[in-house]
């Protein structure tokens, strides 16, 4: 085995892997995994069940063409230095729960907060890029200090935080370095955040994070075509257009009349006659049942109102499988079939209540007098809520429905994740190719 990286081969560690939404990405982008890490039992059964072998004890970087090596467990245990020199791009969305408006908000105060260690990584292998996904509840005014802290921590990692420091201690010294210009061009990384929606790069579902990107500041990068790459694709502006010409309604030539009355009686009175600057419509849940979602997937079979039965039927793909007892709660709509799913949530939050339940074409047989709702709802299926996060029908999910949709609602979607990744590589060929 060669000490240093082929020239030709692109190279990634991923930390809090989860069910592997960001990993496969990375990987289809043209990187390599080198390391892959999760805590999560059920989580780390599902990147094995997809082709990931246990590393074992042994710290070897695996050939080109190897199984993703994991390594099960927590990351602060993890030891990442016999990759050093050998990484193109680290990649990780460390737990969301101390910034999501679904948890409790401890921030910086919570044990589950994970940046610390995504900086310990930079140190020990020294990464060319860095690619961390997060919610955009970093942006709330009550967390927006820390958020720039965290930025400053990435633009100088190798400037450690004290044990017995509080963040805004540490977050004064870097700002000192800042203005100093203190610190080895290969120890500081030059930053760029992009608050983003997923819905936006073709993934049919509402989804806003944050995502940053960051490349070692001795590397010449071109910042203007990291931006071109990452432009937006599709448009909400486009997608009602192309309900209005008729070319959405072409796409799904059986919806019912009554189906396409009541979506174009609720579009803006005032809409683009074509599509807005070469954008795409945004791609709906509709459009994912149908394999519309950018994976060319079959269409999923319809769902049997007397097959509501938690069974997984033979003549049914893997993990669609009907639930009973979908209720809709007030202050939490459903999903409609011909906008963008809703934000897929992890835990309790993905299981009951309007998030993981959809509106059918099927009409009720009275309307109901409280909602006005129309229309019958059921649970969302797993592979339904997969195909939102453009999981790839092949991908297989381990654990039981309720550890299935956890590992689906942390994930970060993977035509998302693709988009950026390829951005990345994009940029450091360049960068390569000009030195």
């Amino acid at each position: 085995m060669s000490d240093q990286p082929s020239p030709t081969r692109r190279t990634s560690v991923e930390l809090f892997a989860g069910g592997g939404g960001l990993a496969m990405a990375v990987h289809r982008a043209g990187f390599q995994p080198l390391l892959v890490n999760e805590f999560m039992r059920a989580a780390c059964d599902t990147l094995e069940a997809n082709g990931a072998v246990p590393r074992g004890e042994e710290e070897t970087i695996p050939e080109s063409g190897d199984p993703w090596p994991l390594v099960r467990g927590d990351v602060r245990d993890l030891k990442m230095g016999y990759l050093e020199g050998h990484v193109d791009l680290l990649a990780g969305g460390p737990p969301c729960q101390p910034f999501s408006l679904g948890g409790v908000g401890k921030g910086d105060e919570d044990k589950r907060n994970m940046f610390p260690e995504m900086f310990r990584a930079i140190r020990e292998i020294q990464p060319k890029a860095v690619i961390c996904e997060n919610v955009r509840g970093l942006l709330r005014p009550s967390f927006l200090p820390y958020f720039d802290y965290i930025l400053r921590e990435l633009a100088r990692p190798f400037e450690e935080r004290d044990p017995a420091a509080r963040w805004y201690e540490h977050d004064a010294i870097l700002q000192e370095r800042e203005r100093n210009d203190h610190g080895e061009p290969h120890e500081r990384y030059n930053v760029y955040k992009y608050e983003v929606n997923a819905a936006d790069y073709g993934v049919p579902q509402v989804r806003n994070r944050v995502i940053v990107v960051a490349f070692r500041a001795d590397l010449d990068i071109n910042a203007e075509l990291l931006d071109r790459c990452v432009r937006p694709t599709h448009s909400e502006a486009a997608l009602h257009a192309s309900i209005r010409n008729g070319s959405y309604w072409e796409r799904h030539s059986t919806v019912p009349k009554h189906v396409r009355a009541v979506v174009e009686g609720d579009l803006p009175a005032e809409l683009p006659i074509d599509l807005v600057d070469g954008q795409l419509p945004w791609r709906t849940l509709r459009d994912a049942i149908a394999g519309l979602d950018g994976h060319s997937e079959p269409p999923l079979p319809k769902v049997r109102w007397d097959r509501l039965d938690r069974v997984q039927y033979s003549s049914m793909p893997a993990d669609h499988i009907g639930w009973p007892d979908a209720r809709i709660y007030v202050g939490h709509t459903p999903n409609v079939l011909d906008r963008p799913a809703k934000t897929v949530k992890a835990g309790v939050h993905g299981v009951p209540g309007g998030e993981s339940v959809m509106l059918t074409d099927s009409l009720l047989r009275r309307v109901d007098p409280q909602s006005g709702q129309r229309y019958r709802h059921r649970y969302m299926t797993v592979r339904e809520t997969a195909r939102v996060m453009t999981f790839p029908d092949s991908w297989k999910l381990s654990g039981p429905r309720g550890e299935q949709m956890r590992q689906l609602g942390n994930a970060v979607p993977v035509l998302l994740g693709h988009r950026f990744a390829s951005a990345v590589a994009a940029v450091l060929k360049e960068a390569e190719s000009t030195a």
